[in-house]
């Protein structure tokens, strides 16, 4: 049910033209004055949730709102709507997953790894573009990851928060966010700076597990009962 309701709203979002729909959401927001800040991150929240690119809404956000209030909105936003689908994940999708997973070892040992080190590689997570925001806390929640290392690890989301934020703050209007004549030599470089730490952190993230769950299925081979019945001979 679970699968199909993710399915569903998948297609329904290729159908909608969702950054035009985002914009006009944008300049709505825009011309509320000091509402416009609870419902800019009432939209995040939900657009989390509901797996909608929130890049253009970060953007949005420096461009309205600043650098400084930009990034506070963006960041409590994406951090309260990462710990609801997080919550979802855990208790609504966990028990169709464990199904799917069942009697898969490698995968129990990536789990129980996580589970001894799972602050570490949510932070890494957070930092690496290879890992999608929105489905990230949908399976991060089907893990053994704890809530208090998951709620901590948000901060990995900050330097990609706050110079995303800035380079919405240098469109100067939402009407060129997105513009390819924003792409000046200040936004270039931070771009570039963006890439590179999401970069460093997809490798430190792919080394750093695939040595855990090495190290956690060794441990788990160990520990496993040795059959020592006699072999007869002949067999």
């Amino acid at each position: 049910m679970i699968a199909s309701g993710v399915a569903i709203l998948a297609i329904a979002l290729k159908q909608l033209n969702v950054q035009d729909y985002l914009q006009s959401v944008l300049l709505w927001i825009q011309n509320l004055g000091p509402a416009g800040a609870i419902a800019f991150m009432a939209i995040y929240i939900l657009a989390t949730v509901l797996f909608i690119p929130g890049s253009l809404l970060t953007l949005g956000g420096g461009a309205i709102f600043g650098v400084l209030l930009g990034s506070v909105y963006v960041f409590l936003a994406a951090s309260i709507g990462a710990t609801l689908a997080f919550l979802i994940g855990r208790y609504l999708a966990r028990g169709w997953v464990s199904k799917q997973i069942e009697g898969n070892t490698k995968f129990k040992a990536v789990d129980n790894a996580i589970a001894r080190e799972g602050l570490k590689i949510v932070i890494l997570t957070r930092l690496s573009p290879v890992f999608p925001f929105n489905l990230l806390n949908y399976a991060l929640g089907v893990t053994q990851v704890s809530l208090k290392d998951y709620l901590v690890g948000f901060i990995g989301m900050l330097p990609g928060t706050v110079m995303y934020v800035y380079i919405g703050s240098l469109a100067g209007s939402l009407a060129m966010i997105g513009s390819p004549s924003t792409a000046n030599p200040q936004t270039q470089m931070i771009q570039w700076i963006i890439r590179i730490v999401g970069l460093i952190a997809t490798i430190a993230v792919t080394v750093y597990v695939t040595r855990i769950a090495r190290k956690a299925l060794d441990e788990s081979v160990a520990n496993e009962p040795v059959n020592n019945a006699p072999i007869r001979e002949g067999e």
